[in-house]
């Protein structure tokens, strides 16, 4: 395993703007600034923070990750802030984040285990299809959504979106005309917020047909 404590270190081992490692690496300092690409070959990453060009690697464990692209098997991050994330597939085990945030995540098709996430904020998100075990997010806007259980707070697709177990979400509405969402198992459950009526004691005697006594 390669280690690293210093930015110098860093540094010194970068070649025409790529780090490129082989096997695991870990950085005991935050990547605050990194003018340059990291590759790691057949090998994970584990930091603190990542700011690079781009990464590359079999599995990334950091606090936050701010790259111009993103191509893992599996991510776990605090957050995950791109420019733009492009890949013809982005396929992982699992995805999890506190948010992802990017100016556009264009790809073939999304594949992953479990994608959970605060909120899933992109100026597009431009996808063929989004295929996961279990999708939880604030928000999605998608082409094509494919899900074991989806439970999401506004759903935005544009033909079709569907789960096998459970769709839940606040609102769901699909942008082309005569385009479908359902749940193969369940009915769609359309979560509300519950209504609160603010009422006085008279009010709630009356509606009772009751007296109220209270009681200290």
């Amino acid at each position: 395993m390669k280690v690293y404590n210093t930015l110098e270190e860093v540094n010194e081992d970068i070649v025409d703007n790529v780090l490129t490692i082989q096997g695991d690496v870990t950085f005991t300092m935050p990547l605050l600034k990194i003018d340059a690409s990291i590759l790691v070959k057949a090998g994970n990453i584990k930091a603190w923070n990542i700011n690079a060009g781009s990464i590359d690697a079999w599995n990334i464990d950091a606090g936050n990750i701010n790259a111009g692209s993103i191509d893992a098997w599996n991510i776990d991050a605090g957050s995950i802030d791109a420019w733009n994330i492009k890949a013809w597939d982005i396929n992982a085990g699992d995805i999890n984040a506190g948010d992802i945030n990017a100016g556009s995540i264009n790809a073939g098709n999304i594949k992953a285990g479990d994608i959970n996430a605060g909120d899933i904020n992109a100026g597009d998100i431009n996808a063929g299809s989004i295929n996961a075990g279990n999708i939880k997010a604030g928000n999605i806007k998608a082409g094509n959504i494919n899900a074991g259980d989806i439970n999401a707070g506004d759903i935005s697709f544009y033909a079709v979106c569907w789960s096998y177990f459970s769709l839940k979400c606040k609102s769901i509405v699909g942008r082309r005309e005569k385009s479908k969402y359902f749940c193969l198992d369940k009915e769609v459950e359309i979560i509300t917020e519950p209504e609160v009526i603010e009422m006085t004691v008279a009010e709630i005697s009356k509606a009772l047909g009751k007296t109220i006594k209270i009681v200290e």
